[in-house]
């Protein structure tokens, strides 16, 4: 099964990296506030770049450049992935804190049009 994790970084702004392994790459998005647990709260995603599979296991302190901070894993597991669109990616988690049904939905919003939602459905 593919693999996901939650990484707490401390950059500039304190946020979370969601990050679902697709097609041999960490897919990534940075949402803003904690990552949801229970149905329905939705969380702004933005798309940033894609990441290598080896930083899954990525903890530490990166002390220069972009996203200059520390890293902790906040979460981390595999996930089933029951559909993916370009708009649409909906996918079951199964990790220490986040267990249960996901989507992340493209809106198009934001800086280069990479915001989606992220929220729970079941």
């Amino acid at each position: 099964m593919p693999i996901f994790v939650i990484q707490r970084h401390n950059a500039t702004n304190l946020h979370y990296d969601l990050r679902l392994e697709i097609s041999g790459v960490l897919k990534s998005w940075a949402l803003p506030k904690l990552p949801p647990k229970r149905k329905n709260l939705k969380r702004l995603a933005i798309q940033v770049p894609d990441h290598s599979l080896t930083y899954a296991k990525f903890e530490g302190k990166i002390t220069e450049g972009y996203g200059k901070g520390s890293v902790k894993i906040w979460d981390k597991g595999t996930y089933k992935l029951k559909s993916k669109s370009s708009k649409k990616i909906v996918f079951e988690l199964k990790g220490g804190k986040l267990q249960g049904k996901y989507v992340l939905i493209k809106t198009g919003y934001g800086k280069n049009k990479k915001g989606w939602l992220f929220f729970r459905v079941d």
